[in-house]
């Protein structure tokens, strides 16, 4: 992967915190997510929001890359946040293909607590080994990648035996993943406290409620 900026909340005292991992969608870079990365930082997680080895990789290629960030933020020796996450409590991310990405993330690391891919764009519409609990959100208005092409058979197509959540922001486009609008950031922080940190107390904010 191609670097990017990580976020982590200021204090050190709760010890070590579950850690988040965005790739950008197809052209874009890491600085059009920043804001996604401090609300979610803010919320108890490292966020990591990644640069691509290229801006013109593919959903494959940035799933892949997303699992190498993650690999380095928790194995590598000289990752400057090591000590800081709990590499038992990771999350996928991405905007665009790299929404599509974090489904091929999600498919490939069944040991990820989370994934939400964010107007998520893949050639391939089909997810029936996604284990991985997974929320996502697509646009009303979104004309690059539609939900009734995109998002919508990507939810449909992912086991009812995983849990699984569909979010449809109104009014919105394409480019609400890097907007930042706030019912996303909520819903985004919600499905990563309930998973990613086994926080029930988010639950009451889920609709509908978690199936066990």
């Amino acid at each position: 992967f191609g670097g990017g900026t990580i976020y982590t909340p200021n204090s050190t005292s709760e010890g070590t915190y579950g850690a988040v991992f965005t790739a950008p969608g197809y052209t874009a870079s890491s600085t059009s997510y920043l804001p996604l990365a401090r609300r979610v930082a803010s919320h108890g997680f490292v966020a990591f929001a990644i640069n691509t080895s290229s801006r013109y990789d593919f959903p494959a290629s940035r799933g892949r890359q997303i699992l190498a960030a993650l690999d380095y933020l928790t194995q590598r020796s000289s990752s400057t946040v090591r000590s800081r996450i709990d590499s038992s409590r990771l999350a996928a991310s991405g905007h665009s293909m790299g929404g599509g990405g974090t489904l091929v993330a999600a498919n490939t690391r069944s040991s990820l607590q989370a994934a939400v891919p964010l107007q998520p764009w893949h050639s391939d519409k089909t997810w029936p080994g996604i284990q991985v609990p997974t929320m996502i959100i697509g646009a009303e208005n979104d004309t690059i990648a539609s939900v009734s092409s995109h998002s919508i058979p990507f939810y449909n197509s992912i086991p009812a035996s995983s849990e699984k959540a569909y979010a449809e922001l109104n009014n919105e486009g394409h480019f609400a993943g890097t907007s930042n609008p706030d019912w996303q950031g909520r819903s985004m922080v919600v499905w990563l406290k309930r998973y990613v940190d086994n926080d029930t107390r988010y639950e009451p904010f889920m609709c509908p409620a978690p199936s066990s």
